[in-house]
C-alpha cells in the first residue's frame, strides 16, 4: 500500500473511533524514514510529523520545510539536555519533558530563542526501568515545578504503555493525571492501539508503521 492510501486508512480509523466533535491530531511518525519516503505523505496533504532523534531530524526537515512551509514537527523521542537548543529551534511540539534538567534547559533555550514549542510531560505509566518518563506518583509535583519554577506552560501529558500489557489502564491513568494537573491534551496511542487511546480521550495519536510500513 502506498503511503497516501495508508494515510487515508489511518484517518478513517481515527474518524470511526472518535465520539463527539473533539479533534484528534494524527502525528505521522517518520523516524528512520528519509525525505523521499516522507514527501508522498506531504503531497497527500498531511503536515504533522513526529521524530525520535534531534540529529536525524536536522538532516531532513529543514529542506522539507523549504518545500512545505506549514509543517508541524513533534519530538516524540527522549531529549538530552545538550540537544535542547536544537530541539527548541527545530520542533513545534516536544512530547518528552520528563526531568528537572530538561525543564531547566528548555526554559533557558525558549527564553534565549524567543520560541515556545508546545510541551508535554512524559509519564512512565508502567514504571519501566528502561523507559523514559516521570513516575506517575511524581507527575503532579513535577508539572507544578515546571510551571512555577521554570515558567513553562505544560499543554498535556504523554505515555507509551508497556508493549506486552493492555494499554487501556495506562491510558486511563494518564487521563486521570491530566485531570489532576489541569491539562487538556493527551498524547497516547500508536498504530496498534489508537482506537483504545481515543476511547480514553487521546488528543494526539502517534502512528508510524500503519502509514510508512515496517522500518528496515
Amino acid at each position: 500500500m502506498v503511503e497516501h492510501e495508508a494515510l487515508e486508512t489511518v484517518k478513517a480509523r481515527i474518524g470511526k473511533a472518535k465520539s463527539g466533535d473533539g479533534d484528534v491530531v494524527l502525528v505521522a511518525v517518520s523516524k528512520t524514514f528519509d525525505a523521499d519516503d516522507i514527501r508522498p505523505v506531504l503531497m497527500a496533504g498531511h503536515r504533522v510529523f513526529g521524530e525520535n532523534r534531534v540529529q536525524e531530524s536536522k538532516g531532513k526537515w529543514p529542506q522539507l520545510r523549504r518545500e512545505f512551509s506549514d509543517i508541524e514537527l513533534h519530538l516524540i523521542g527522549p531529549l538530552q539536555s545538550n540537544k535542547a537548543a536544537d530541539a527548541v529551534a527545530l520542533f513545534d511540539v516536544i512530547h518528552t519533558l520528563d526531568r528537572e534538567k530538561i525543564a531547566t534547559a528548555l526554559a533557558k533555550e525558549m527564553n534565549d530563542q524567543g520560541k515556545r514549542p508546545q510541551l508535554f510531560v512524559q509519564v512512565n505509566t508502567g514504571d519501566e526501568e528502561q523507559k523514559a518518563g516521570i513516575a506517575p506518583e511524581d507527575a503532579a509535583a513535577f508539572v507544578e515545578r515546571c510551571r512555577n519554577e521554570h515558567g513553562l506552560h505544560i499543554a498535556g501529558l504523554m505515555c507509551i504503555p508497556p508493549f506486552d500489557e493492555n494499554p487501556g489502564p495506562h491510558f486511563a491513568l494518564l487521563r486521570k493525571l491530566a485531570e489532576e494537573v489541569g491539562v487538556e491534551k493527551l498524547s497516547m496511542g500508536m498504530s496498534s492501539d489508537l482506537e483504545t487511546a481515543i476511547e480514553f480521550g487521546a488528543t494526539h495519536v502517534r502512528v508510524g508503521s500503519a502509514i510508512f510500513g515496517a522500518r528496515g
